[in-house]
């Protein structure tokens, strides 16, 4: 009888444990879900090969993909993709009402001013001087004097050509492109303007998807180093996304990203 009564005891000390454990592991993961901080990222749509949306309907491109590879190395973060207008990416992180911009962003000093940059660069983004195809009277800026060149009203190619004009004397007319994801081409197409400013990937995609043709000429423009930008206070967020993209450098990921979206490795200066 003793013996029956110490082995009931037994089990009713296991089953107590053993409920005590499962309480344990509840109580850390439902810790470990609170724990986890959500990051907007803003980025957008109609950017060919750095952020768009596929023919099956999904966000993917080059920067889209790094920010998923860079999700799966930071465990104490889930980042979340808003998409909208490039032309609204800066006052949507200004308003906080997204944590993070991945739209193939570089520096400037009006942008450094207000934001955070991270210090890993990346990518590189080569832009060149752009025209139609069948045109062979442009190539370089100074055969744009007297004509007419469109890029994004707040592209850092916009920057860099009202800096170029200031120090030539204003001769290239330059005009910005609309919100349609096609304004530039359709404007080069239509001969309202002369030529822009892209880069190889995006040139290559666009022949790929439509039937007017472009080529870009010359020697690179701008090879601009592009990085994430957040706010001024997320010191802690871009200081992990920099050890992310280091280990991601590293062990090759990022080159391999590059290769699929972008053509080649855009990681190191061409």
């Amino acid at each position: 009888m003793k013996k029956y009564w110490l082995f009931l005891l037994s089990i009713v000390v296991a089953v107590s444990v053993a409920g005590c454990g499962t309480n344990a592991s509840s109580s850390a993961g439902e810790k470990k879900e609170k724990d986890v901080q959500t990051i907007v990222v803003g980025t957008g749509t109609q950017f060919p090969n750095i952020c768009f949306i596929d023919d099956k309907g999904k966000l993917t491109g080059y920067d889209v993909e790094v920010v998923r590879a860079i999700d799966k190395e930071l465990q104490d973060y889930k980042f979340e993709f808003k998409t909208m207008e490039f032309s609204n990416l800066l006052l949507s992180l200004e308003s906080n009402k997204i944590d993070m911009i991945a739209h193939n962003m570089a520096q400037n000093a009006e942008r450094k001013k207000k934001f955070l940059f991270n210090d890993e660069i990346y990518n590189y983004s080569p832009l060149y001087v752009t025209v139609p195809k069948n045109r062979n009277d442009i190539h370089s800026l100074k055969n744009l004097e007297g004509k007419k060149m469109i890029v994004g009203a707040t592209s850092n190619a916009a920057v860099y050509l009202d800096k170029y004009n200031q120090k030539h004397g204003n001769k290239i007319d330059v005009v910005y492109a609309g919100q349609g994801a096609d304004d530039a081409t359709t404007q080069l197409k239509t001969g309202r303007a002369d030529a822009t400013l892209a880069t190889p990937f995006s040139i290559d995609f666009s022949n790929q998807a439509l039937k007017f043709q472009q080529k870009t000429v010359g020697d690179i423009v701008i090879n601009s180093k592009v990085y994430f930008m957040f706010n001024k206070k997320d010191e802690k967020l871009k200081s992990e996304v920099d050890q992310a993209i280091k280990k991601l450098k590293k062990d090759g990921t990022l080159k391999k990203l590059s290769t699929k979206w972008l053509g080649e490795d855009y990681t190191v200066q061409n």
